[in-house]
């Protein structure tokens, strides 16, 4: 994420995550088609394809072939963070290069990390933003929606 285009989740990311939330609201063990995704979340079908095999390669989703084909979640929705999705889609989620854990790179234009003013507000903005977007699953993303089903349904 870099501070300079003001842009925090990129589409690529975003899409990934509504992908995911409706694997995740799929029945236990069943398939959901790319094109049935593409169509409820209005997804470009082939950017969507793209998305899913980058997510099929970190072990993420998983798919089947064939008439009763589509991908489904390869672990449990409680057990895939946003941070997680974000770092595989977008790369380092630091705002800054020199506080990105996986990617560290001093600054082009530093003088000393430990004198940057700049770089300390920032650690903290990149501790809380981590904080949340790893205890932040698929699964919690998911809940509201699941109560306000189940709270329509009893009134």
């Amino acid at each position: 994420m870099c501070v300079s285009t003001g842009k925090m989740i990129t589409q690529k990311a975003k899409y990934a995550l509504r992908a995911l939330t409706v694997l995740a609201e799929a029945a236990d063990g069943e398939p959901v088609m790319i094109s049935d995704i593409a169509a409820q979340q209005k997804i470009p079908k082939k950017f969507l394809e793209q998305i899913l095999l980058d997510l099929k390669h970190q072990g993420i989703v998983s798919s089947r072939r064939g008439k009763q084909g589509g991908y489904l979640l390869l672990k449990p929705a409680d057990m895939i963070t946003f941070g997680e999705v974000l770092r595989i889609i977008d790369g380092p989620i630091a705002p800054l290069p020199c506080l990105s854990i996986t990617a560290y790179r001093k600054c082009d234009d530093c003088d000393g990390e430990q004198n940057c003013e700049i770089r300390h507000v920032f650690a903290k903005v990149a501790d809380a933003t981590r904080k949340v977007l790893f205890s932040t699953t698929i699964a919690d993303a998911i809940a509201p929606a699941k109560i306000a089903q189940v709270t329509r349904m009893l009134a």
